[in-house]
């Protein structure tokens, strides 16, 4: 099944593959967040300007967005980069 991304999104999207969901119980923190503002899933993607299936791969796991799309989601929701899509693990290579 093809999906439309934004192009914005195609381009710069992670390179590593999204881990596959584990526990169906396990509530995305986009989705927690949207519905606590009674915000839909389509007035999300209007407002971040992709659509609406684009929304629901987020917020099932199935589609890492672009640094950008995860800025402008956190934005529209009041919220972090952090807080909806985890922090980043520090790098720890060597250092002189």
């Amino acid at each position: 099944m093809s999906r439309i991304l934004n192009v914005v999104d195609m381009t710069t999207r992670l390179t590593e593959p999204v881990a596959p969901r584990s526990d169906a119980a396990v509530v995305s923190p986009v989705r927690l967040r949207r519905r606590a503002l009674k915000v839909t899933q389509a007035e999300l993607a209007e407002a971040t300007e992709v659509s609406r299936q684009t929304i629901i791969a987020i917020e099932q796991g199935d589609y890492a967005p672009s640094v950008f799309l995860a800025l402008r989601i956190a934005r529209t929701l009041g919220s972090t980069v952090e807080d909806l899509f985890g922090a980043a693990e520090p790098h720890t290579g060597g250092s002189a």
